[in-house]
């Protein structure tokens, strides 16, 4: 029994630390992670939702701390019934989270090991039976060191964790696991291969035949029954490829220019998820550092999911000389654990990545500002697939290739014409836009 315990309270305390220690490294995705949980489509429990930064420092600092209470046998008795409560609360959670299929990643280690619902409870169900083992011998967990070497590390343990955590509030995570860390592309991160497994779904139908209601399973063919189609059910019966950059866009209310600024050579986005709540401080650091971006030959724009009126507002207290576009609030927190945050891309690679308090850091040689080709009596623009081309460009079209085109020459304050302006300097005062066919975009 006594090295069973011993084998326990290493593994218990080595995995305790290690979860908390990649959790404690992103507090703002945790509590992103809880706030999932606190929502009324799960438990229901909204009221929690603006402590949910609070509660994850809590939670992930107590987790670490009890990993090393664990392992150097400090307080076993507080430690051990700690820990058991814990791991008692983690798998109600991850057990209800996977029965009712409500959350799809449980958020145990981050964004370093996502893990589905089921396989988290499973992690969960074993930890227990770990921690009852400990509870059962607990006699057996004696002190590796005598009481003040013991007492001056655990100490240390909780000191170090909370100065872990701050830090990394303050700056950004030091371990980046996301698909927005530098050297990482954004376009490539959206790109499903041709050949990516796709999902495996059961379709239940439901008909009504002779006055009863009969069901058939097929892959997602119609079924060929002589009955009234009542309803049908899905069901994933194996998830298809998931490509790591989701929802992510650059859009205004008329058009989505996504790929028009990922392939720009030096490109400065400014990240505020949300600008009602966005550091004041963080903004006007935001305005030194752009104004230097946009005057050593930078092209900045901003990101948010905040609506027109926000973004305007925003733009004239603190004199942005560049455009807010729209972007999804899930996906721009998953950017940057900062709000603002700042990044500098080129032709989409994620090259350099600042919290707001860090943004002297930011590094912004003078470069050579973009010169746009499509220009027909310097006033009209052409965009093809959302791509600046040329009037040759165009011309050398096939018109069969041809989905659509459309010319746009009434214009209202803040459309398209406008932010590519202002983005790039010109001053475009038509377009013509035009969406070749699928099949010829894949040639």
């Amino acid at each position: 029994m006594k090295y069973l315990v011993n084998i326990c309270r290493i593994l218990v305390g080595g995995l305790f630390i290690f979860s908390g220690l990649i959790k404690l490294n992103d507090p703002l995705g945790f509590s992103y992670k809880l706030e999932e949980y606190f929502s009324a489509e799960v438990l229901n429990l909204p009221f929690l939702e603006p402590y949910a930064l609070g509660i994850s420092v809590f939670v992930v600092v107590l987790e670490v701390v009890l990993g090393v209470f664990l392992l150097i046998s400090y307080k076993k008795k507080f430690t051990v019934w700690m820990l058991l409560a814990m791991i008692v609360f983690f798998t109600f959670l991850t057990f209800y989270a996977a029965y009712f299929d409500v959350v799809k990643d449980c958020g145990c280690f981050g964004d370093f090991l996502p893990m589905k619902p089921w396989e988290s409870f499973t992690k969960d169900l074993i930890l227990l039976i770990l921690i009852l083992v400990l509870v059962i011998g607990i006699k057996h967990i004696k002190p590796v060191f005598s009481k003040f070497p013991t007492t001056i590390l655990a100490l240390l343990g909780f000191i170090g964790s909370l100065w872990f955590g701050y830090h990394v509030l303050m700056h950004l995570p030091t371990w980046d696991f996301r698909a927005y860390a530098v050297g990482k592309n954004i376009a490539e991160g959206m790109v499903v291969p041709e050949d990516a497994p796709k999902a495996i779904q059961e379709f239940t139908w439901t008909f009504n035949v002779g006055g009863e209601n009969v069901e058939y399973v097929t892959d997602g063919s119609y079924p060929n029954v002589d009955g009234e189609y009542v309803g049908v059910e899905t069901k994933i019966i194996e998830e298809g490829y998931d490509p790591p950059v989701k929802d992510f866009s650059i859009e205004t209310n008329e058009e989505n220019l996504t790929d028009y600024f990922l392939a720009k050579e030096n490109l400065i986005i400014v990240v505020a998820y949300n600008l009602a709540t966005a550091n004041e401080t963080g903004l006007k650091n935001i305005k030194k550092a752009t104004d230097k971006a946009i005057e050593n030959g930078y092209t900045v724009i901003g990101l948010s999911s905040s609506g027109d009126d926000a973004k305007q507002y925003a733009k004239d207290k603190y004199g942005f000389n560049f455009n807010f576009y729209l972007c999804d609030e899930k996906a721009l927190k998953t950017v940057v654990r900062s709000n603002p945050g700042i990044l500098k891309l080129k032709k989409g690679t994620v090259i350099q990545k600042e919290h707001f308090n860090d943004v002297d850091d930011l590094e912004l040689p003078v470069v050579e500002s973009e010169v746009e080709p499509a220009i027909i009596g310097e006033s009209t623009l052409f965009l093809i697939n959302n791509t600046i081309s040329t009037k040759e460009d165009a011309e050398n079209l096939d018109s069969e290739t041809i989905e659509q085109m459309s010319v746009l020459k009434e214009r209202s304050k803040g459309d398209v014409l406008d932010s590519i302006n202002a983005a790039n300097n010109t001053s475009y005062t038509s377009m013509i836009k035009i969406e070749l066919k699928k099949d010829e975009e894949k040639e």
